[in-house]
C-alpha cells in the first residue's frame, strides 16, 4: 500500500510538471525523480559556432563497445526549449545501453525555417563522426523527437538535403522515431507557428510527408490517442501510411492515457505506468528498425 502510495504521488507531480511544458516551465523536478547515477554525461559539447549549437551525451557506465546511438530533438513549438530539460530522456534510453545526444538548436525568432533543420541535420553529422569516441556505433545511428523535435528528426531522414550538405546521406541512419509528431499540417492552424514557417508562403516542401521515398529509413511513430495538439490520425497515421505505400518499414503506435505532453513525460521513471513508451522504443532499436520481421510486425496497437 505505502509503494503504491508513493507511486501515485509521484505520478501526480510529473503530471504536473509536465502540464507546465506548454507554458515553458522546467522540467528539473521530472529531472530530479529520474535516475541517472548509473550514468557518464558530457555536457555542452559544441557542435557548430553559435551559442545554441551545443549538445549534451548520456552514456551508460558499463555500456557495451559500439552502443547505438540516438540523437534527441526537443519540442516547443520551435520558439522554446533548452536540452536540459530533457536529461530524463538522456537517461532513460541510457539506462536500457543507448548513447544519447540531445542538442539544442537555434529556435524562432532569432531563425526561421529552415534554419533549425540545417542546425539538427550539423548535430547528426557531428554525432557520426564523433560518437565513436563516447562510446557509440556510428553506424547503429537513430534520429528521434518529440512534437516540433519529431518534426525535426523526420525531416532529417526523410528531406536528404540536409544531410547532404553535410555529406551524409540518410541511409546512413538505421531509422528514426517520431513521439507526436506535426507531418502535415498545412494550412497553419496555429498561431505562434504561422512566423515561424512563413504564413502565408509556407513552402510545401516543409511538410515532411512530402518527401517519403522507397529509400527512407524505416520508422517507428507513436502519438496519443486522443492529441488535441497535433492530429494523430492525420499526422501519424497519414505518415505511416504514405511510408508503407512506398514500400517502407513503419511500426505505429497509439497510446490511450497520454496526451501530447505526457507522451514524452512517459519516458521518465515516474510516468512509465502512464505508457510502455520506453519499452516500445527499445523493442524498435533491438530488432535492428524492424529488420526482425517476426518479432516487429506491421500493426496498430491502442494500450
Amino acid at each position: 500500500m505505502k509503494l503504491l502510495k508513493r507511486t501515485l504521488i509521484a505520478v501526480a507531480a510529473g503530471v504536473a510538471i509536465l502540464g507546465g511544458l506548454a507554458a515553458c516551465s522546467p522540467l528539473g523536478t521530472l529531472n530530479a525523480l529520474s535516475p541517472g547515477s548509473a550514468l557518464r554525461t558530457s555536457a555542452a559539447v559544441p557542435y557548430g559556432s553559435n551559442p545554441r549549437h551545443k549538445l549534451d551525451i548520456y552514456t551508460p557506465e558499463k555500456a557495451a563497445a559500439n552502443a547505438p546511438v540516438v540523437v534527441f530533438f526537443m519540442g516547443g513549438n520551435w520558439v522554446k526549449g533548452e536540452r536540459d530539460d530533457f536529461a530524463f530522456v538522456g537517461r532513460a534510453l541510457a539506462s536500457r545501453g543507448y548513447v544519447v545526444v540531445i542538442p539544442d538548436y537555434r529556435l524562432y525568432p532569432e531563425v526561421k525555417y529552415p534554419d533549425f533543420l540545417d542546425d539538427s541535420a550539423q548535430a547528426v553529422a557531428w554525432t557520426a563522426r564523433e560518437i565513436a569516441g563516447f562510446g557509440g556505433d556510428p553506424k547503429r545511428l537513430y534520429v528521434m523527437g518529440h512534437s516540433a523535435g519529431a518534426y525535426n528528426a523526420a525531416m532529417v531522414a526523410l528531406d536528404p538535403r540536409y544531410l547532404a550538405k553535410h555529406g551524409m546521406k540518410a541511409s546512413a541512419l538505421r531509422g528514426w522515431i517520431g513521439l507526436a509528431g506535426p507531418y502535415d499540417f498545412l494550412p497553419i492552424e496555429n498561431t505562434s507557428t504561422r512566423p515561424v514557417f512563413h504564413f502565408p508562403n509556407t513552402p510545401v516542401d516543409s511538410q515532411p510527408i512530402n518527401h517519403v521515398s522507397g529509400e527512407s529509413p524505416r520508422a517507428l511513430l507513436i502519438a496519443a490517442s486522443t492529441d488535441a495538439l497535433v492530429n494523430p490520425v492525420r499526422n501519424t497515421g497519414g505518415l505511416a501510411n504514405k511510408l508503407r505505400a512506398n514500400n517502407v518499414f513503419v511500426k505505429e503506435i497509439y497510446y490511450a492515457r497520454v496526451n501530447h505532453v505526457t507522451l514524452v513525460g512517459s519516458l521518465a521513471a515516474p510516468l512509465r505506468v502512464l505508457a510502455p513508451t520506453l519499452d516500445d522504443i527499445d523493442a524498435f532499436i533491438k530488432s535492428d528498425a524492424g529488420r526482425d520481421t517476426a518479432r516487429d510486425t506491421l500493426r496498430n496497437t491502442a494500450q
